[in-house]
């Protein structure tokens, strides 16, 4: 988010210094326009100043010898005058034609002034003076002729560029205030993408926290980038940490209501079931009773001792005996494990369909203080589940690891059977809850209780390949178990 504020205002910035540089540019060449028309327009009122000078010399040499006839000083007057309007159009800067011109023009009015000198100055020799009065007539209106010329000339092109200048300047004006109007739509735009991209984010993370305080534990935000992107990282970790303690409450409530009431039960029931048992017993050895109802009190008796187990599982589930912590080689331990599970009746009814078991033990597991028996217990369970969820034989994978920097090693137990539904994975661990027509459902129930009293924690994943993997993590440290 950082970067994108930083590209924003570095956009805006841009933006406005693009405009400012343009708008400056474009006053300064309009004004440089205006300049340049305020200079061709001096220079034709110097050029329309000397013709109109030119005309009064002129007009000056008529009047000669008349009763009209301007003083000397008037005459000189217009001559000088004549002289400085030359001279000034000499002060602007023109092409090399225009300075030709205006060079030939400068040598026509030093003839002129010097022609008009000796016709003002002259007194004898009445031929000689009429013929000066000649030259000068003659010199004035080729002056007045190229003069008008060059004005005429520089007229037309003046009105030509003032059109142009008038035009581009038009232009300009109206280019200034497209970019007035287009800037701030702009920015506007911008501004509008900036905040929706700062706002959508930022509504995203609201609606979240909405559906996690309306209990919707499972919701996760997906597509937020850069710091957002790490805010929703942390949301969907709280979220998930949330769930899982939640989970676990929920886990401990259950334990607590269904101990007491198992707990309970159980033993109330111990104590009938025992005396039917006995009796059904005592029945079937009677020589008086026939074979079929011997058989009916055997099936009897039968039923009575499944019972009992349920209900010593009950109360193992209920009160489970405290472990009684010894520092122990895990490795050691599963190997007994698996010894006596091979000996088990459902391992001995796969081995012809190719049951076959794979150890991978780590042979540097640290010890770590542990119950053997109660760990027996845990494996023997799993490793028979394992054997039960393949049917049609398959490989048991039994693993132990341990990461040189970690607390806990690890156990894992893996089979190539069908693997657990997604949508039970999260219940099997519960009390009563099975898949199994003759299961009590309280085998994996028992397992974690015993685990979590060991200061460890079991998970069920799928492998990618097939089967499921059950995980138990135990604490290496002595402290950490006696914390626990």
């Amino acid at each position: 988010m950082k970067r994108k504020i930083i590209i924003a205002l570095s956009a805006f910035s841009m933006l406005f210094l693009l405009g400012g540089i343009y708008i400056a540019v474009t006053i300064e060449q309009a004004a440089s326009e205006v300049d340049n028309l305020i200079r061709l327009h001096r220079i034709e009122i110097l050029r329309e100043h000397l013709l109109i000078e030119l005309k009064s010399a002129q007009s000056d040499l008529y009047l000669k010898n008349t009763r009209h006839a301007q003083s000397i000083d008037t005459v000189v007057s217009h001559v000088q005058t004549m002289s400085t309007a030359l001279s000034g159009c000499f002060g602007c800067h023109h092409s090399e034609p225009v300075v030709t011109r205006l060079n030939h023009l400068k040598n026509q009015v030093e003839q002129y002034k010097s022609a008009l000198g000796r016709v003002f100055t002259m007194r004898a020799n009445k031929n000689r003076l009429e013929a000066e009065e000649d030259i000068a007539y003659r010199l004035g209106m080729e002056l007045i002729s190229e003069a008008d010329n060059l004005t005429t000339m520089t007229n037309r092109r003046l009105n030509e560029r003032t059109q142009a200048a008038l035009k581009h300047i038009t232009h300009t004006k109206n280019l200034l205030y497209l970019i007035l109007v287009v800037v701030p739509l702009a920015v506007l735009s911008l501004a509008v993408l900036f905040f929706r991209g700062f706002t959508r984010p930022v509504d995203v993370l609201v609606t979240a926290t909405q559906q996690l305080k309306a209990g919707e534990l499972n919701y996760r935000i997906e597509g937020l980038k850069d710091e957002y992107g790490e805010v929703a990282a942390a949301f969907n970790e709280m979220a998930s940490s949330l769930k899982e303690h939640y989970l676990r409450m929920q886990w401990a409530e259950q334990i607590v209501v269904l101990g007491e009431l198992s707990g309970g039960l159980a033993h109330e029931m111990m104590n009938p079931i025992g005396g039917i048992k006995g009796a059904a017993q005592v029945l079937s050895t009677n020589p008086a009773i026939s074979e079929e109802h011997r058989d009916v009190l055997l099936k009897m008796v039968g039923q009575t001792e499944r019972i009992e187990s349920l209900l010593r599982s009950l109360l193992n589930f209920a009160q489970p005996p405290k472990p009684n912590f010894l520092l122990i080689d895990v490795n050691e331990v599963f190997e007994k494990t698996i010894s006596l599970a091979e000996k088990h009746p459902l391992f001995l009814s796969k081995k012809p369909r190719g049951l076959s078991i794979v150890r991978n033990f780590d042979p540097h597991l640290p010890k770590t203080l542990a119950d053997p028996i109660q760990l027996q217990q845990v494996f023997m369970n799993l490793l028979l589940n394992a054997a039960d969820a393949m049917p049609n034989g398959g490989t048991l994978t039994v693993e132990t690891s341990h990461e040189e920097a970690s607390l806990f090693l690890q156990v894992a137990i893996r089979d190539t059977g069908s693997g657990i539904d997604q949508n039970i994975t999260d219940k099997i661990f519960q009390p009563f809850f099975t898949t199994k027509s003759k299961g009590t459902g309280l085998g994996l129930s028992i397992t974690r209780r015993l685990v979590e009293q060991h200061g460890g924690s079991i998970r069920a994943t799928n492998n990618p390949s097939g089967g499921a993997s059950f995980t138990i993590d135990l604490p290496v440290t002595p402290d950490k178990v006696s914390a626990a």
